[in-house]
């Protein structure tokens, strides 16, 4: 039986955006993994806070959820077999009810940033798709076409919710975009646990494989052909974005992809994890293999913690990443934060030849900048992005 969405939660984004939903996972294989009794909620990466996903299993013996159970008391097809509060359900039966992340902000003409945007699909077929940015007082405004940096951005969530047309992240983008003078594209790439890791590292990939088909003007899109200046171009994320952001950096650096050169990647609160513990993870083991069970969720058939994707440091290609500017961004009180510091040193250590800088937020959690926008902190850290993109 195959996983399959809510209709709560993905009706109102598939059907705006006229996309399929595909399953590339089945039920059996998700349910009968080992995963720890409890997982991690965003929340938990957050050292002051102690809300924890919940694994709802009618026995307290095992920590595995058989899918073929069955109770006299409840009806099998909407028992829970795990309850991610407050980011989704997934039910015994396969659906998958997402309880955040899923509000959908239509594309518009921004009045205070004076942005516009749009949404396009890059493959009806597998669900890939973009909002696209442009900063019209810029493009309408100048003497010569001078062509704008472009920032390809990469949205967290645990690699399971949250889109680019989200509220928060349509008004980072905004902002970015508006202050930067950039044109922006935010990808939306197909989610875990429906598609489990890494499908959003190959549909990432395939949108960034959309997007330099425009380097010599004659892609599909006439912002990106007109506006966009390929020799300048950023990769950034949050959380999860930031791994994606960083494992296309690594790709681009092994694979190349013609027409396009990578200026700058900026890594906000990064996902990244391992099975040794650093830093302020040692004094908090329950919180840290709460993690790992979040990782093995969105990417059942990992090999664990030191897994390339989500351990760079376990990556022989990381030296490989194809940017000369990397902007880590951590926040003091994010159990992920020792992560972002130690990505510096396994930069280093195997030999890429950029430059890179950790900036920390004190007093702030795991991506507090979404949570609170306006705070002055967050107001520093959109600075912060937009000076490194335009740092000369």
């Amino acid at each position: 039986m195959m996983i399959r969405s809510s209709i709560i939660a993905v009706h109102t984004l598939n059907k705006y955006l006229q996309i399929p939903t595909k399953s590339n996972s089945n039920t059996q294989s998700l349910l009968s993994l080992p995963i720890p009794r409890n997982l991690p909620s965003f929340s938990s990466l957050n050292l002051a806070s102690s809300k924890f996903l919940r694994c709802s299993s009618s026995s307290s013996s095992s920590s595995t959820m058989d899918s073929s159970s069955t109770s006299t008391s409840i009806d099998t097809n909407e028992e829970l077999a795990y309850d991610l509060p407050p980011i989704m359900k997934v039910y015994k039966n396969g659906r998958v009810e997402r309880l955040a992340g899923e509000d959908v902000v239509p594309p518009s003409l921004d009045p205070v940033t004076n942005v516009e945007s749009k949404d396009v699909v890059i493959s009806q077929e597998e669900g890939i798709s973009a909002r696209l940015f442009l900063p019209k007082s810029i493009t309408e405004n100048q003497t010569t076409k001078n062509k704008l940096p472009l920032f390809v951005y990469f949205h967290g969530g645990a690699f399971c919710i949250e889109t680019p047309f989200s509220a928060n992240y349509h008004n980072f983008l905004n902002s970015v975009v508006s202050k930067a003078g950039a044109v922006g594209v935010s990808v939306h790439y197909r989610r875990a646990p429906e598609h489990p890791v890494p499908a959003a590292h190959q549909d990432s990939w395939l949108a960034l494989k959309w997007i330099a088909s425009h380097a010599d003007g004659n892609g599909p899109d006439e912002w990106l052909n007109r506006d966009a200046d390929f020799g300048k171009v950023f990769f950034a994320g949050d959380s999860a974005g930031a791994n994606i952001a960083h494992y296309l950096g690594v790709w681009v650096g092994s694979e190349r992809l013609p027409g396009l050169k990578i200026e700058g990647i900026v890594l906000v609160h990064p996902y990244f994890w391992g099975s040794e513990r650093i830093g302020s993870e040692a004094y908090h083991a329950e919180a840290a293999e709460k993690v790992d069970g979040l990782w093995r969720f969105s990417c059942p058939t990992t090999s664990g913690s030191d897994d390339p994707i989500i351990n760079p440091d376990k990556d022989p290609n990381v030296g490989k990443l194809a940017c000369e500017r990397v902007l880590v961004l951590v926040a003091e009180k994010d159990l992920l934060r020792d992560r972002g510091f130690f990505y510096k040193e396994v930069l280093e250590k195997n030999g890429w030849g950029g430059v890179a800088q950790v900036v920390e937020a004190k007093d702030e959690g795991h991506v507090f900048h979404m949570f609170k926008p306006t705070c002055d902190n967050a107001m520093l850290l959109l600075n912060q992005v937009v000076s490194f993109i335009n740092q000369d």
